[in-house]
């Protein structure tokens, strides 16, 4: 079947990483991101490559290698605190990547898996300490591929009072 394809394709792309600090600076004075690395926050946060995606979206954290997947339009668009938080969350799960979780177990459900649990936990945290009520901090929980339902499970496992909107 391959002899019948009469053009030549390319199959050595290389996805184009940046540093993490080119665009999130101060990430390693943040307590949440220190808790979540100890003393390998420098470490880590120096050698963790972007990978910026002209996809809609947010982020997400590559199951190949554990580098971050931003989507370029959310960095330039969204709202400066949910991508902080984001950024908390995401942190989490390059540390569970490092320590070898599953972060797509297909066992548990999206707000029941232990990982995103762990790492909502701790951007929950951070937004606290921000001050953010629980009204807000519920519409940073709140996402398009979630049921309310779903919603508030993951809003009760992180005792957050949160009616969705």
């Amino acid at each position: 079947m391959e002899s019948k394809i009469n053009v030549r394709i390319l199959r050595n792309a290389k996805v184009a990483m940046v540093p993490f600090t080119d665009y999130f600076q101060g990430f390693e004075k943040v307590d949440a991101v220190r808790r979540i690395f100890g003393d390998k926050t420098d470490e880590v946060l120096k050698n963790l490559k972007i990978e910026f995606s002209g996809r809609r979206g947010y982020m997400g954290v590559s199951n190949i290698d554990g580098h971050l997947i931003v989507s370029a339009e959310y960095l330039n668009n969204g709202d400066i605190v949910d991508i902080y938080l984001d950024v908390i969350h995401e942190l989490t799960h390059v540390k569970q990547f490092m320590d070898g979780k599953d972060l797509f177990d297909r066992r548990y459900n999206y707000v029941t898996n232990p990982t995103e649990v762990e790492a909502y936990r701790n951007a929950v945290e951070e937004a606290r300490r921000l001050g953010l009520s629980d009204e807000r901090i519920c519409n940073y929980l709140q996402t398009e591929w979630i049921s309310d339902e779903d919603l508030l499970i993951l809003a009760k496992a992180l005792n957050v009072k949160c009616k969705p909107t």
